[in-house]
């Protein structure tokens, strides 16, 4: 745990209150306890979490960025723009492995996209309870999208007026409407800053001990309850907040009296006065609402609980302690007034630890208590009072609630091993408190594991590896520098760096084994090596070049099954120690990212081979004919193994052309060799010029016979020239497009057959079209129309209504007026009409299967004969 998220600053950003307000209006929507917002961050590739509501901030730091390539229900929704709903953590964690590995626990959510106008700003997020029926995790979803959609128009809005949308701060993390004490110890206000009158409700004027009379309901007047220390404060921040700039987070106050409050600010409408005013003050609109919360123990039970011998303590939903016995105080080392008011981590900040983290999270998460052990830390070498005559540890139990997790603590004796890790040096004192407080990746040694081998499991490129360990290694342990090196031929070669100034690294490039280098010595003894200082580098290898004065560095041997495959470097801007756990659980890792990077070296190797073979096999020119012009694209998938089994073809086919395009299940050097196979065997019937028919008969037939465990759809069709005449036949492939020469477009539906390769009896029924001067035959595979979450359908209407705005007069270009293509142009604009057909799949960066598009146009005999290859 850390210390709470936000500031004293103004977020760089939308208004604050408008985000609070949608966060809050979401967890009505989709009765949600806990809930967030996230917006692009001004770094492309990432989102920021914004507000955090019903959460305690410190506890989810690892969740507060995320970049937009990762496989996490946000940034699938983010890229995609199609809501997300997990009905509970099974479902959770068959969709998305590393962000359940992240939160196991029980609770569902809802996740929708936060656009307008075309523009993507973000994600709305509702956490709630876990339901086995999937029809009940629907529920509120179309509300859900209706605040988000309203929210994107107010983005938008904002965004055309030259405003910020995106953001890069620290969440604001804000305490649910719903939440706080019983009625009775909270008391409301509002503010006009127009008129400057103040309204406040009976259970306000009793909290800030005001005269029973009329209230003069003036500024000044509510100050002048307040302690004088704690009055200074007030006017500013009612000013911020009627600017839209509420403080993040409770502010503690004190009456004259010395009774202790919490007030919370947020800009509002009228509608939120309190209901005992006068009619005419509450019809004005106040644009400052509050709230005074008594955190004292008199609502709890009458305070039965402070004469417990055991510890009791309470938590809100923002993880500040609302209640604490004396005996809670005593076992925490905390006097009470210091727990009360404040939040945990703040107040006691020895329980800065895994364990009490990962707890705090699952009953914040989950309906189910908790249990655990924890140690106290030593005074001055020296238990606490408390612990002389006790033991050193508490046995800590967490009891969820709708808005608070009570909490007790009892002595115990030392516990067996199910408990928190013991310091290697039992008599040792703790660690420093500040530098506990300061840690932002105390969770890592719990999860980070699974996550980064779930993560390295879906990476096959050496560059896919280092990506994951960029994304995943170095945030969950607070690095800013990651280089890794690859050996070759007994020298290490740079395989990614990130973070290091520019050309530093470049003297260590192709470094042989023999270098006295700590990070050629951490593969060659296999040892990691850690340093805590920058300092401390320089001394253990004297006349080392430094990047910089201050930082630490870890060096990690990648080695692989007992084969070395290279060394891992994580850089670290501050001098920091790596303790035991932590240095084990790097070790670990590197095991992981050496096995990952050893597949991706071999995944490299078969890459280059099936490219190759790939090369070979497409065609380098395609068969041409004085009367009909020809393009073809292909484009290989960015994701997996970057080859595949998609090809296209044009063959003579006696006085005709044959118009040829496939797909090969799967991808890698297989599927390119059955393509090869394939597209050979069709051109040998096509040169034979026989029926559509027997060449798709036959060559499912070699399929079989084949029998490469693989199966291919295919489209072939041939075309009479003189006539336009065109006989097709189809093989579980998706039907062409025809758009004829006035503009319009059409979907050839083809009977067709299964695909190739499982059925040696299937057969494949021919229909006959017509090819009109001037119109397109578009043939294309699955890679050009699938979108992910979009049905096939769809992506087909899309690229039909692409095609309908090409090759107009004098080559109009795509969404241009429909018309015929102009007399001599199809030479010159069909390669072009095909690069506008694949222009926007060129730039999707994680395209995940390959492309493969034919286009054809016929000339009639009156036309120019010069043609385009």
């Amino acid at each position: 745990m850390t210390g709470s998220a936000g500031d004293e600053r103004k977020p760089s950003g939308p208004p604050p209150a408008l985000l609070t307000g949608t966060v809050a209006e979401a967890l009505r929507a989709a009765e949600g306890s806990a809930g967030g917002v996230y917006l692009c961050a001004p770094t492309p590739g990432l989102l920021r979490l914004a507000v955090l509501t019903g959460l305690p901030g410190p506890l989810f730091r690892p969740w507060w960025r995320v970049s937009v390539d990762r496989p996490f229900p946000v940034t699938e929704v983010h890229r995609t723009g199609v809501p997300v709903v997990l009905a509970n953590a099974t479902e959770s964690m068959r969709r998305y492995p590393q962000f359940a590995a992240g939160l196991p626990f029980q609770f569902g959510s809802l996740h929708v996209p936060v656009t307008a106008g075309g523009h993507s700003f973000g994600v709305l997020t509702v956490l709630r309870p876990a339901v086995a029926d999937a029809a009940e995790a629907l529920a509120g979803r179309e509300r859900l999208t209706e605040v988000a959609d309203a929210l994107g128009a107010d983005l938008l809005r904002l965004a055309a007026d030259g405003r910020a949308v995106t953001w890069d701060d620290e969440p604001l993390c804000v305490r649910p409407s719903a939440a706080g004490p019983a009625p009775g110890r909270i008391g409301r206000f509002s503010w006009d800053p127009a008129t400057g009158a103040v309204a406040v409700d009976r259970h306000a004027r009793v909290l800030l001990g005001l005269p029973g009379g009329d209230f003069p309901g003036t500024l000044d007047a509510l100050v002048r309850a307040v302690d004088p220390t704690d009055a200074l404060l007030l006017p500013g921040l009612f000013a911020r907040t009627a600017q839209g700039d509420p403080p993040p987070l409770p502010v503690r106050l004190r009456t004259v009296e010395g009774g202790l409050r919490l007030l919370e600010l947020w800009e509002a409408t009228g509608e939120e006065s309190p209901a005992d005013v006068p009619a005419a003050s509450a019809a004005a609109p106040a644009r400052v609402a509050g709230v005074l919360l008594d955190p004292g123990p008199g609502a709890l039970a009458d305070g039965a609980a402070d004469l417990l011998p055991e510890g009791v303590f309470c938590l809100d939903r923002m993880g500040f302690v609302v209640y604490a016995n004396p005996r809670a105080g005593q076992l925490l080392g905390v006097p009470r007034e210091t727990l009360v008011g404040r939040s945990l981590w703040d107040s006691a900040p020895w329980l800065n630890q895994p364990t009490c983290e990962e707890h705090l999270r699952a009953v914040l998460l989950d309906p189910e208590p908790a249990h655990f052990h924890v140690r106290r830390p030593s005074t001055g070498g020296r238990p606490p009072r408390a612990s002389l005559y006790e033991g050193d540890w508490l046995r800590v139990s967490l009891y969820p609630g709708a808005d608070l997790v009570t909490c007790t603590a009892t002595p115990a004796n030392r516990v067996p091993d199910d408990a928190a890790p013991e310091p290697a040096d039992a008599d040792a004192p703790a660690p420093d408190i500040a530098a506990s407080t300061a840690s932002t990746a105390s969770t890592a040694p719990f999860y980070r594991p699974i996550v980064l081998a779930i993560a390295l499991t879906e990476a096959v490129t050496a560059r896919q590896v280092s990506a994951v360990v960029m994304q995943e290694l170095l945030p969950a342990f607070g690095g800013r520098m990651l280089a890794i090196y690859l050996l070759q031929e007994r020298h290490l070669f740079l395989a990614w760096e990130s973070g290091f100034p520019k050309g530093f690294l470049a003297p260590f490039e192709g470094v042989g084994l023999d270098a006295r280098l700590p990070g050629v010595e951490t593969l060659t003894t296999g040892r990691p090596l850690f340093f805590d200082s920058m300092q401390q580098l320089a001394d253990a290898y004297p006349g080392i070049a430094l990047d910089a004065e201050e930082g630490a560095r870890a060096f990690l041997p990648l080695i692989a099954s007992g084969r070395p495959v290279g060394s891992c470097i994580l850089g670290f801007d501050r001098s920091r120690s790596f303790g035991s756990e932590e240095r084990t659980v790097l070790t670990a890792l590197a095991g992981l990212i050496a096995h990952a990077m050893e597949k991706a070296q071999r995944y490299d190797t078969e890459a280059a081979l099936a490219r190759g073979l790939q090369q070979a096999l497409l065609p380098r020119r395609l068969s041409q004919h004085p009367r009909v012009e020809t393009a073809g694209r292909y484009l290989p998938g960015t994701e997996g193994m970057d080859v595949g089994g998609d090809w296209y073809d044009v063959v003579e086919a006696g006085d005709g052309l044959a118009l040829v395009i496939g797909d090969v299940q799967g991808h890698g050097v297989q599927a390119a060799a059955t393509m090869g196979q394939l597209r050979s065997a069709v051109r040998a019937f096509a040169l034979s010029d026989r029926p559509p028919q027997e060449v798709m008969g036959g060559t499912n037939r070699l399929l079989i016979d084949l029998d490469p465990g693989q199966f291919a759809s295919c489209c072939y069709v041939r075309l009479d020239p003189a006539t336009g005449l065109a006989r097709a036949a189809r093989a579980g492939h998706l039907p062409p497009l025809l758009r004829h020469p006035d503009g319009r477009t059409e979907v050839v539906e083809l009977p067709g057959g299964v695909v190739l390769g499982v059925d040696p009896r299937a057969h494949y029924p021919v229909t006959e079209l017509r090819l009109e001067p001037g119109a397109i035959l578009a043939l294309y595979t699955d890679g050009l129309v699938e979108r992910p979450g979009h049905d096939i359908d769809e992506g087909i209407a899309v690229l039909r209504g692409a095609l309908a705005g090409a090759g107009g007069p004098g080559g109009a270009p795509l969404g241009g007026p429909p018309g015929p293509v102009a007399d001599g142009a199809p030479g010159r604009v069909l390669g072009a009409v095909a690069d506008r057909l694949t222009a926007l799949a060129r730039q999707t960066a994680d395209r995940p299967d390959d492309i493969a598009l034919l286009l054809a146009t016929r000339r009639d005999g009156r036309e120019d004969h010069s043609r385009r290859g």
